[in-house]
């Protein structure tokens, strides 16, 4: 049994882990300008850069959750920091759009092995419940506010440093936590038996990149309709044949039978679509806040503040009540909040400033309250002997929500800024209709009464786009809660009836 500090440090540990994770998640936003002008990078690279992160772990989570299982969560957690210790490197240094692409891949690999094992320690470490249940609270806060803040941290680090910087300030904090984790975090128990399943890892990979491809192409200019059917339904199928054969499984990747549990499931919605409109819509803010309103990396980070710092500390407040009150309340309810603030933002777009960060103030209190409850309703519904699947699962709803909200949103902004541009008169490569960024290097070459209508156009092509993402995500918003409250209003029927 852990002395009451050495649980707190093992928390404070696997949290500084949680917290390089997933704010590698966004801490690209705000320097993916200055990235994309440096290294070259076309519309399609640039998304990939974002992408390939999130997506990468979305393949592998499933699979490491059980390798956790098998070998120890403790080794699994100190090879995830190695590796992403070694990528961080590669990464800050890379020449190329296509070394950086791989070089995420990498740093995917490694936040793949350590994610499930800091849910897992913190489910071994903490056996009271009330502790359980702060740390857990400690743990969302982190996840949420790690994702909202590193805009901030990227746009501090351009204001003296180069785009690289934003990688290696992870070195420093991977070797703290190597260094205390080593002696610190127990050996848990492994079983053996357990097999490690790479096939199905992946098979998911395969479909969820014929997904994105597919939802990518379907924003881009020219897009094949042909292109599009056949990569979804080349990934319907891959994901088909994965269902069917974890269903034959003895230990599966996905234990789909626990998504039988009504809560376990709406918790893993709301881990869903809270991600998928927090950080699908975070690249657009910063994108906006950047290429139209002119404001510098650091201006932007800080603009996007209050999404991180309300994120978090709803995420705390939460993890403090949550044994007070029911989950599917508290879920339903953090996403109707942050639904009206991202609704208000829109509406309020060209209001003042006080107006907007109360907005976002709104939408982050709602994320993060929304992830916290998330992680409780997950946990807490699957039994002990599953904690490793069950964290995985949560993880996987986690990337999941946050590459499909980048891909979808993305895509989105794409469309209608394509569809939305009007040059006029004006001479210019079609690329200038592939995105805002292209349409800026092109306008530097030409003579300035050009290059100022062809920015002004784009700027605006680019702001309807913003708020077509808006109007997206707070509709995706308010439908999830409508569903989630609707179904706790009849559980509560239900449980009044059985009583």
């Amino acid at each position: 049994m852990h002395t009451k500090l050495q649980r707190w440090i093992i928390l404070g540990i696997v949290s500084s882990a949680l917290f390089l994770i997933t704010i590698d998640m966004t801490v690209l936003y705000t320097a993916l300008p200055r990235l994309t002008h440096d290294l070259a990078a076309t519309a399609a690279e640039k998304l990939w850069i974002i992408n390939v992160y999130p997506l990468i772990m979305t393949g592998l989570l499933p699979s490491f959750g059980p390798l956790g299982d098998r070998i120890g969560y403790k080794r699994l957690f100190i090879a995830g920091l190695a590796v992403f210790g070694a990528a961080s490197a590669v990464a800050a240094y890379s020449l190329t759009a296509s070394a950086l692409i791989a070089a995420r891949a990498l740093l995917a690999v490694g936040a793949a092995l350590m994610m499930p094992a800091t849910l897992s320690i913190i489910r071994v470490t903490f056996a009271d419940d009330r502790e359980r249940a702060m740390a857990i609270g400690i743990w969302s806060a982190v996840s949420s506010g790690g994702a909202a803040i590193g805009p901030l941290v990227g746009g501090a680090l351009l204001e003296h440093y180069w785009w690289g910087s934003v990688f290696l300030i992870n070195i420093p904090v991977v070797l703290a936590a190597l260094g205390l984790a080593l002696p610190l975090i127990p050996g848990c128990s492994a079983q053996a038996a357990k097999r490690w399943d790479w096939l199905g890892s992946a098979q998911i990979m395969t479909g969820l990149f014929a997904f994105v491809y597919a939802i990518k192409e379907m924003g881009r200019r020219n897009s094949s309709a042909e292109t599009v059917l056949a990569t979804a339904v080349i990934g319907l199928i891959v994901i088909s044949i994965f269902v069917r054969r974890q269903n034959r499984q003895a230990d599966p990747l996905i234990d789909f039978p626990l998504f039988r549990n009504l809560r376990f499931s709406l918790g893993t919605l709301t881990a869903l679509v809270s991600t998928f409109v927090l950080v699908g819509s975070e690249l657009a803010f910063t994108q906006h806040f950047q290429l139209v309103r002119g404001f510098s990396p650091l201006e932007a980070g800080l603009f996007t503040m209050p999404l991180s710092v309300a994120a978090f500390f709803s995420g705390l407040l939460v993890g403090l009540i949550m044994l007070r009150v029911d989950t599917l309340t508290v879920q339903w309810v953090s996403l109707l909040t942050a639904g009206v603030g991202i609704a208000g933002f829109l509406f309020a777009h060209n209001a003042e400033q006080s107006v907007q960060i109360g907005c976002l103030l709104l939408a982050g209190a709602g994320a993060g309250g929304a992830m916290t409850a998330a992680s409780h309703a997950i946990i807490n519904n699957a039994p002990l002997t599953k904690a490793g699947t069950a964290a995985s699962i949560e993880e996987v709803s986690y990337e999941l929500g946050s590459v499909t909200g980048i891909a979808v949103f993305s895509s989105l902004l794409t469309f209608v800024y394509s569809s939305s541009l009007q040059v006029g008169d004006l001479t210019v490569p079609a690329v200038v209709r592939d995105s805002l960024d292209e349409a800026l290097l092109i306008a530097e070459g030409l003579p300035a009464t050009a290059a100022s209508s062809l920015t002004a156009a784009a700027q605006s092509a680019f702001n309807q786009a913003f708020l077509a993402v808006l109007a997206a995500a707070a509709s995706i918003l308010f439908l999830s809660a409508l569903v989630i409250s609707a179904i706790a209003q009849r559980t509560k029927t239900i449980d009044r009836t059985l009583h």
